[in-house]
């Protein structure tokens, strides 16, 4: 039997085929992946997932691992060398809202205990699955992106955070005939 995948995963790109067969529309429980992905999300505001995708390495080695204690207390010239390397999108904005988004993250995790708690509590801890239609954002995007917001993130509307709800599992839309839809 053919092995068959959502139209946008690029088969020429190892990459982005093992993204979409071992992570997009798989539940993430894990807080530094929770916390990579929202913003690396924001970090393809106005760009393409793959290129996020070829660069997440280069993201992972320049933001310290994702460690959002380390990010929350960068400085101007981590700023600056963070904005020279060209391993990553070196847009002034997003890698500032990488701080941003540390330092309300490490808030959030006071208040609920982490990304894990906070985002699955909104699907009471069940992925929802759609019908492998394209959607680009709901309701409950738009209720997450203000939420986030108002807590101080950045580069979390909504149509970023349903694609993040995508790339963490919280909803399943993978095309009807793809194989991965019946895992």
């Amino acid at each position: 039997m053919a092995i068959k995948r959502c139209s946008w995963a690029n088969p020429a790109n190892p990459l982005y085929l093992a993204y979409h067969d071992n992570e997009w529309g798989v539940p993430c429980h894990d807080e530094n992946r929770l916390f990579e992905m929202l913003n690396l999300e924001g970090a393809q505001a106005g760009l393409s997932w793959e290129t996020i995708l070829n660069k997440r390495e280069s993201y992972r080695l320049a933001f310290d691992g994702w460690d959002a204690k380390k990010i929350a207390r960068y400085d101007a010239t981590k700023v600056a060398e963070l904005l020279a390397n060209p391993g990553i999108v070196r847009n002034r904005l997003k890698v500032a809202a990488a701080v941003t988004n540390a330092q309300a993250y490490l808030r959030l995790c006071e208040e609920f205990g982490g990304l894990d708690a906070y985002l699955w509590a909104y699907v009471k801890g069940k992925p929802i699955k759609n019908k492998g239609e394209r959607i680009v954002k709901t309701e409950l995007s738009d209720a997450i992106s203000k939420d986030l917001l108002k807590r101080g993130f950045k580069f979390v509307g909504s149509t970023i955070i349903y694609a993040y709800m995508q790339g963490i599992g919280m909803v399943q839309d993978h095309a009807i005939d793809c194989s991965w839809r019946k895992k």
